[in-house]
């Protein structure tokens, strides 16, 4: 019997060869024995991932739909019609985009269209007052063929152009087939009828030789000559598409927490970790929590295809949505849910089937002691800079556990995730926001950011050398002042007057002074004052007094931060 391994989306070849402890070079010999040339960084799709896994002696075994299972909400029966949601499939050259041009400049009015955010990819239009149809504008779009492996999908008819002065080409047969496998209705739309070469029954008859027959020649998919270039025959195709979503009879349930798919995703630096999303149930509300396999967050924007800001979202409305903690991929599944509770719930019992995904694995060492670890650098390179040294840390005692990775800046969503699952998080040239912070230092959540890697492997080989035989302790930071003005006081030492400029300064937490980012004196903060009464706290923004004892070489604008300790093991 095969062992199984539960992923709840594509990974790269080197996450496969970590959790089945095979070397890189040998998943990648049987890839190209598939006829797949691939590299160490690269996906792999659904249907070579369960090959591959399959040639190792495992089982995929995707657990998206246990995640489901396990969400206590009740279904709701649908009862609310909604939208198709339609992709435009075909070969490069053949008229996908400029059918759906015509298309928005005729269905939509000219302020409209010059509105339209042209990066986000996916457009709703307004057929008339009845109808609206939601086009997914990339050809051969990953999310698609990403669900067509998943079994599911968020597209519900195929229109696949094909230019009727062409041959039917290799990418419009794969087209045909992804489409078929999804078990989703095709209309097929003849373009360039113009063109004087055009011959649509040549297009017929290779149709035909594919086992596919048209209405005109008896059989069942729908077909319509058109012109994309003159607008022939695309009100008739409209006609067509409308028809067949009447025959689909699409619901959904408004009482539902909604569920869909990423189309695209991105990060920048104005606006973070963004996400186009198409929901297939339920209503999405700002403030809602989404996960989308190991990425979740917080819904804090959501904008339409014209930026205009929502509230809410209902099934098949093309929107941006604000405030995860990574980058989904095309074609990942999301779940929401109205709580963080909830979402905690969930996410927990997501980690506990990845932490037993390979159980004869962690049997073998489970007799030590593992450093959970999350990790969030600048760029991509970064990352895997910092990936690639921590396997070789790891190779020899498997003592490191990697949780998460991710580019961008510290938030409170990954500290939450640490939280979750007890780990540190380690920063590479990034920043840490005030709030992850805070919510750090109120759950016992280190965080640690460095600038030169091999710092970090330093500290890191420390932190697995003492977690599991003793008692060593690190620092967490309370908060950071700077010296103002400081006096020498006759018995006690120096006496420095600071403002809190971080957190708060707090008794009998270790102090570390600092110049020019350079640790010069370490000790305990014995003595804090407030205008002149002695005080257990100073928070953010306050004046205090704090002794330095047996340390004279202080200078106003030195750095002092109060640190509480927390045990590693």
């Amino acid at each position: 019997m095969k062992q199984k391994i539960r992923l709840f989306n594509l990974i790269t070849i080197k996450e496969l060869a970590s959790l089945t402890n095979v070397p890189k070079e040998e998943i990648i010999k049987i890839c190209h024995s598939l006829g797949m040339k691939v590299s160490f960084y690269q996906r792999l799709d659904y249907e070579l991932l369960t090959l591959v896994a399959s040639d190792l002696g495992y089982e995929v075994e995707w657990i998206d739909k246990q995640i489901i299972r396990r969400n206590k909400k009740i279904k709701r029966q649908a009862s609310l019609s909604r939208d198709p949601v339609i992709i435009l499939l075909g070969h490069v050259d053949h008229g996908k985009t400029s059918l759906l041009d015509y298309i928005k400049r005729s269905k939509v009015n000219y302020e409209e269209y010059g509105g339209i955010t042209q990066n986000i990819g996916v457009y709703k239009v307004n057929i008339n007052k009845n109808n609206s149809l939601t086009f997914i504008d990339t050809p051969g779009h990953e999310a698609f063929l990403a669900m067509r492996y998943r079994g599911t999908q968020i597209t519900d008819i195929a229109v696949v152009v094909i230019a009727s002065d062409e041959d039917i080409m290799q990418y419009t047969n794969e087209a045909i087939n992804n489409a078929k496998s999804v078990g989703i209705p095709i209309i097929f739309a003849f373009n360039k009828i113009d063109k004087n070469n055009s011959d649509i029954d040549k297009i017929r008859r290779q149709l035909a030789e594919r086992n596919i027959l048209v209405e005109e020649w008896g059989g069942a998919y729908q077909s319509q000559e058109i012109s994309a270039k003159y607008g022939i025959g695309i009100d008739k195709l409209i006609e067509k598409i409308i028809l067949e979503a009447e025959l689909l009879d699409l619901k959904y349930s408004p009482e539902n927490v909604a569920v869909g798919s990423i189309i695209e995703s991105s990060l920048n630096n104005e606006n973070g970790y963004t996400a186009t999303i198409i929901i297939k149930d339920g209503i999405l509300t700002l403030g809602d929590y989404i996960l989308v396999g190991e990425i979740f967050g917080k819904v804090i924007k959501i904008l339409d295809e014209r930026g205009n800001q929502l509230k809410y979202v209902r099934p098949s409305q093309p929107v941006l949505i604000f405030g995860l903690n990574g980058v989904p991929e095309a074609g990942d599944i999301f779940h929401s849910y109205k709580t963080e509770k909830e979402l905690k719930k969930i996410f927990s019992y997501h980690l506990d089937l990845r932490s037993r995904s390979l159980s004869h694995t962690s049997e073998m060492k489970q007799e030590k002691q593992k450093l959970n670890l999350i990790i969030k650098a600048d760029l991509n390179g970064s990352l895997e800079a910092l990936t690639e040294s921590l396997e070789k840390i790891s190779r020899n005692n498997n003592k490191i556990n990697l949780i998460y990775k991710s580019i961008g800046n510290i938030n409170e969503s990954d500290v939450l995730l640490a939280d979750m699952y007890k780990a540190m998080i380690v920063g590479f040239k990034v920043k840490i926001s005030s709030a992850a912070q805070k919510l750090a230092n109120n759950n016992n959540i280190l965080i640690k950011v460095y600038n030169i890697i091999y710092k970090m492997e330093k500290k890191i080989k420390y932190f697995l050398s003492h977690n599991a035989k003793s008692s060593k302790r690190e620092e967490l930071m309370y908060g950071r002042a700077k010296i103002k003005n400081f006096f020498t006081i006759r018995k006690i030492g120096i006496v420095a007057g600071c403002r809190v400029l971080e957190g708060k300064m707090v008794i009998n937490s270790t102090i570390k002074l600092k110049r020019d980012d350079q640790i010069i004196y370490v000790g305990k903060l014995n003595s804090l004052k407030s205008f002149k009464k002695d005080v257990k706290v100073v928070k953010k923004g306050s004046e205090c007094g704090i002794n330095i004892p047996n340390f004279n070489n202080v200078k106003i604008g030195d750095i002092i931060e109060s640190y509480k300790e927390i045990d590693l093991r």
